[in-house]
């Protein structure tokens, strides 16, 4: 019996789940509380009890981990253009599991330098210039990160023409400093893998060991990534297939957080109708985005702001006033669930709208221009409008009774066509939150991971 334990380190849970290889089966799940602060293998050791308590004690020959504990992978990402190389460093930090604090670009000043010490990224990504373009900038914010009053990681992936330069001038300051590969090393083309990796690589080597996670070494055979990146690895897998097993095709995932919703899309997102141009940066084949004002409990204040109390009333059949009051309580009591009908159809319609924000703001859209010769239509980011399958996950939706009603969100609204979100999806839910697990299977076992994600990831 080939038994493997996948542990991932959460901000809130520590939640494990055990499977058997050969048998391509869950053997169990459970979970326990993150204690960061004071070790983290209490929590580990409350979930393993938990889980043996309904399996029986296991052995297993492997054990692998990932991790969002402490806020997870918190990253500041420097750039010249907000729409160009700016944007490809975030996007390459986001690929890579973080959560973007904050992209600066242009020439940073002395305050820009404060607001980082402020922010207190794990990691800092500093891009700038095609290969052989602008070399000015990249070299004036090297200078300045250099003056910063911490010691933390930097990434340099800007202009190969400067890069030996720019370390040079950082190494003098940083302790850690890694070259990779120019993000964007011409206009309009993205080039986010290298730094994606050494962004990996980081995160495992030295900031697990800041957050603690280091206590949990004895027992981890190897920590392989940050959640989201498992998450993403996982969806990748899923869609595309592994080692011989096929994939699903084009999908989307939505994973939505007590503080965070994340919005996963495996497609190429060309324009599916004719007279369709194309326009901006272009997008990653594995896209993922995270909303940071969209949330269940931590950032319910916000998703009400962001959403308003008359949609989500809306979609509760209840009055604006009576959503203002259950999200005060939520945001009070994190660990609140709904006691009465009128709370549980809130707590529907906050996931829903959850959905809908994140979709429209992760999937392409279209715009009309008008010119001598007549309109034409141009797209910006990706239609994903065929997009035939959507798998729900996180909290409100693996342990809500009605999820599809939650997920209803992402569809195609034919009052705003511009927004190109899938139009007829089959939703799927991930029961048994096996998605980052997957991902993390999938490093060593492919063709398992995919068969297992299609056995365990229902429909609905």
């Amino acid at each position: 019996m080939n038994n493997i334990l996948l542990i991932d380190f959460g901000s809130t849970y520590t939640k494990i789940t055990a499977v058997d290889v050969d048998r391509e089966k869950v053997l169990g799940t459970a979970r326990g509380i993150t204690t960061v602060e004071t070790d983290i293998m209490d929590g580990l050791n409350q979930a393993l009890s938990a889980l043996f308590a309904k399996t029986g004690k296991l052995e297993f020959s492997r054990v692998l981990g990932c991790s969002s504990a402490a806020g997870g992978l918190k990253m500041i990402a420097v750039g010249l253009v907000p729409e160009m190389t700016a944007e490809a460093a975030k996007r390459a930090a986001l690929g890579a599991g973080a959560k973007v604090l904050k992209v600066f670009t242009h020439e940073l000043s002395e305050y820009e330098i404060e607001e980082i010490e402020e922010l207190k990224p794990d990691i800092i990504l500093l891009a700038g210039g095609t290969d052989g373009g602008n070399q000015k900038v990249i070299m004036h914010n090297a200078e300045m990160l250099a003056g910063l009053k911490m010691d933390v990681p930097v990434v340099v992936a800007g202009n190969k023409s400067v890069t030996p330069q720019v370390v040079k001038i950082l190494s003098a300051k940083i302790t850690e400093v890694r070259p990779t590969e120019n993000v964007m090393p011409k206009l309009d083309e993205l080039n986010i893998e290298p730094a994606r990796i050494v962004i990996r690589d980081i995160f495992l080597k030295r900031i697990t060991e800041a957050k603690g996670l280091n206590r949990a070494n004895k027992m981890v055979d190897r920590l392989v990534m940050p959640t989201p990146a498992a998450v993403l690895t996982a969806s990748e897998l899923l869609s595309q297939g592994g080692d011989g097993e096929p994939g699903l095709g084009d999908l989307m995932v939505m994973d939505i957080g007590g503080a965070t919703t994340d919005v996963y899309s495996i497609a190429k997102g060309d324009p599916t109708a004719g007279g369709v141009s194309l326009k901006g940066l272009a997008e990653p084949f594995g896209k993922r985005t995270v909303e940071g004002d969209l949330g269940m409990r931590y950032s319910a204040g916000a998703l009400l702001r962001a959403a308003g109390a008359q949609l989500i009333a809306g979609y509760a059949g209840t009055s604006p006033e009576d959503v203002v009051g259950y999200i005060a309580k939520v945001e009070t009591d994190i660990d609140h669930l709904p006691q009465t009908d009128t709370e549980d159809n809130i707590e529907i319609a906050m996931g829903k709208a959850c959905v809908r924000l994140s979709a429209d703001r992760h999937v392409g859209h279209l715009e009309t221009y008008f010119t001598p010769f007549g309109t034409s239509l141009v797209q910006t980011g990706k239609d994903l409008t065929k997009v035939a399958t959507v798998i729900g996950t996180g909290g409100v939706i693996v342990n809500h009774h009605k999820p599809e009603e939650i997920l209803k969100g992402i569809v195609f609204d034919e009052t705003t066509p511009q927004v190109l979100k899938p139009q007829k999806p089959e939703f799927f839910i991930d029961n048994d939150y096996i998605m980052a697990s997957m991902g993390l299977l999938g490093e060593e076992y492919p063709a398992v991971a995919v068969r297992m994600m299609k056995k365990y990831i229902v429909n609905k």
